[in-house]
């Protein structure tokens, strides 16, 4: 993910600091190593949550060696996917930052990676070459992972590693394969990974592949998985996004305004999905159970985000939001898990995300070039990337 430093139509349309070489000296390259390294340990300790084989370790730091392989595959296609921006800004001789590694003690241990542009880029030819070489670099390490985990899968007795499979375990020394879904007397949610079009195409080429709720305990394929939603979500057509830069490169700024408004309220009823039951078992014991409550304060935060996402318009605000709630609503119900439906509030996040920090539409660059051929086929291909490796409920528990 590349963010400019000038991102707003507001800003001055040149930077006035002096011209920099693209030469970090000694403190910034230790800082963004120290950043990198810190990272590598989060990711490598949550890792063990994942991938760790409880089953036969004595203690959690026995599980190390595996944190620390999931860790390295991950990260693979983190630097991937910032180096193929770095290097293309250092191409076209834009100035840029080296990436900043992002950790976190939670989740899969870090958020991503971005690197900073450091100055504004009036040329969509430029733009598209820095925005696109990202996901298309992450793309194939994420495949190439994937390729790799398939190719050298264990047999579905290698679930006999991890504590807590005992039902599992038992059909597999009764079938030789995986139930197709969790056993009934599993204790508790099990967390289950979305498939998407893309994984699924792989998979079907190999044997003894784990359903998605066991997926996550083997490195190559979570890592591979997390490599193409990540991409998947840098190409979201909208704002600053790698996508953005890439439709807008593409399409103009009027066109790719509509495309991203649109997409934004996509992205708003995928949230409802997740904020409404949420909403409804986080607040059950102070709060009547009457599911009209949650849908009520679900529609007035979903107002608040559009009017700001929106800029007051009423003609996009008024419309997306009836269709969004009413979108959410009717999933909820229809899909038959109603209230007690259960997910990771990625899209919720994403919202708001979008909406402070990156904003929906794309800064109009001053001159908009036709791209070559080549670059326009690469840039629909992306788009057709996006759609095959996103996920519209990526994480998810079942009973």
């Amino acid at each position: 993910m590349s963010f400019p430093e000038l991102s707003t139509p507001d800003r001055e349309l040149y930077s006035t600091e002096p011209e920099q070489p693209n030469r970090p000296d000694r403190k910034t390259q230790l800082k963004h190593l120290a950043l990198f390294l810190l990272t590598f340990v989060t990711v490598s300790f949550t890792g063990i949550l994942y991938v760790g084989q409880s089953g036969r370790a004595e203690g959690f730091l026995d599980m190390l060696p595996e944190g620390m392989l999931f860790a390295s595959v991950f990260l693979l296609f983190l630097a991937a996917h910032e180096f193929g921006h770095y290097f293309a800004a250092l191409h076209h001789k834009v100035r840029v930052t080296l990436p900043y590694f992002i950790p976190i003690p939670i989740g899969i241990g870090t958020v991503g990676a971005v690197i900073r542009i450091k100055e504004k880029i009036e040329d969509t030819t430029k733009l598209f070459d820095i925005g696109i070489a990202g996901p298309i670099a992450g793309f194939v390490i994420s495949v190439a992972t994937l390729l790799y985990g398939f190719g050298t899968l264990p047999g579905p007795e290698f679930i006999a590693n991890f504590d807590g499979h005992e039902d599992v375990i038992t059909y597999v020394d009764q079938y030789g394969s995986y139930p197709e879904l969790p056993p009934s007397e599993s204790e508790g949610m099990v967390i289950t990974l979305g498939n998407t079009l893309f994984y699924d195409f792989l998979a079907g080429f190999f044997d003894n592949v784990p359903p998605m709720w066991e997926m996550y305990h083997y490195p190559f394929l979570f890592a591979g998985w997390l490599g193409l939603f990540f991409t998947a979500l840098n190409l979201m057509p909208v704002g600053q996004l790698d996508g953005g830069h890439i439709l807008y490169s593409l399409i103009g700024y009027r066109k790719h305004r509509v495309v991203a408004r649109g997409s934004f309220g996509i992205i708003t009823a995928l949230a409802g999905v997740e904020a409404i039951p949420f909403i409804y078992q986080s607040f059950n014991q102070w709060l009547p159970s009457i599911p009209q409550i949650p849908i009520l304060i679900w529609a007035g935060v979903l107002y608040f985000l559009l009017q700001k996402a929106y800029r007051r318009e009423a003609a996009w605000v008024a419309p997306v939001w009836a269709v969004s709630i009413l979108s959410s609503v009717g999933f909820i119900f229809l899909s038959g898990n109603g209230m007690e439906g259960s997910g990771s509030l990625i899209w919720l996040f994403w919202s708001f995300f979008l909406t402070f920090f990156v904003g929906l539409e794309h800064p109009p660059a001053m001159y908009e070039r036709r791209l070559s051929p080549a670059r326009r086929v690469l840039g629909w291909a992306s788009m057709v990337i996006f759609l095959l490796c996103i996920s519209p409920n990526p994480i998810y528990y079942l009973n």
